[in-house]
């Protein structure tokens, strides 16, 4: 059972969700000022904060099974360092192929700089809106990891959600891990919708 004060986080996280988004349409030219507010209500009573996202391969094993497996990813309306933590765990747009998504892990933001192994490479940071993505599977080598190194820095803004748990099996499932920023933000979304059941069902019908 959701205690009292999870239910008013999570009606938080809602409301600051609703109001990032209704501005962001409002930016974007999509609604007008008068209706922000009724933007606002829509998206606070409508939808929910998380959705489900299938993942494969071997990329992000062991955080995520080489086998596949059924994702509850935390949406996100704006992506930024307000919202991205290094550590997170994230679905963003593959950067050769926009309409597809992958699932890498934030290594680095903007603003670090960024060293190579190798020295013939010099050194740069990373600028504004950047960010650098790697898997988690340090068996693969950069071509077949398909991450920042070979494909280099992806816009914060190509980031749609962070992986918040992650259902293998019926009986092997659990919370990612992320960074204690993205987690504390996330523990109430969490708790209020995840739904294990529909998460295996999901499972069986891809």
């Amino acid at each position: 059972m959701v205690s009292r004060l999870k239910w008013l986080r999570y009606l938080a996280n809602r409301m600051e969700y609703s109001v990032a988004l209704s501005w962001k349409g409002y930016n974007g030219g999509h609604i007008t000022e008068t209706e922000v507010g009724d933007a606002i209500w829509k998206n606070f009573f409508h939808g929910k904060l998380t959705y489900m996202h299938r993942n494969n391969g071997q990329e992000m094993a062991p955080t995520i099974s080489e086998e596949g497996g059924t994702l509850l990813v935390r949406k996100l309306p704006i992506s930024d360092p307000t919202y991205v933590f290094v550590g997170d765990v994230v679905v963003v747009r593959d950067p050769e192929k926009s309409e597809n998504r992958l699932v890498r892990r934030v290594a680095a933001i903007e603003g670090h700089e960024m060293v190579s192994k190798d020295e013939k490479d010099e050194p740069f940071v990373l600028e504004e809106d950047q960010c650098w993505v790697l898997a988690d599977n340090d068996n693969l080598k950069p071509k077949e990891a398909r991450d920042s190194r070979m494909f280099g820095p992806v816009p914060m803004t190509d980031i749609v959600g962070r992986v918040i748990y992650s259902l293998r099996t019926a009986v092997d499932h659990g919370p990612v891990q992320n960074s204690r920023f993205g987690m504390r933000r996330d523990s109430s979304v969490l708790e209020v919708e995840l739904d294990v059941n529909e998460m295996a069902k999901n499972q069986r019908v891809d």
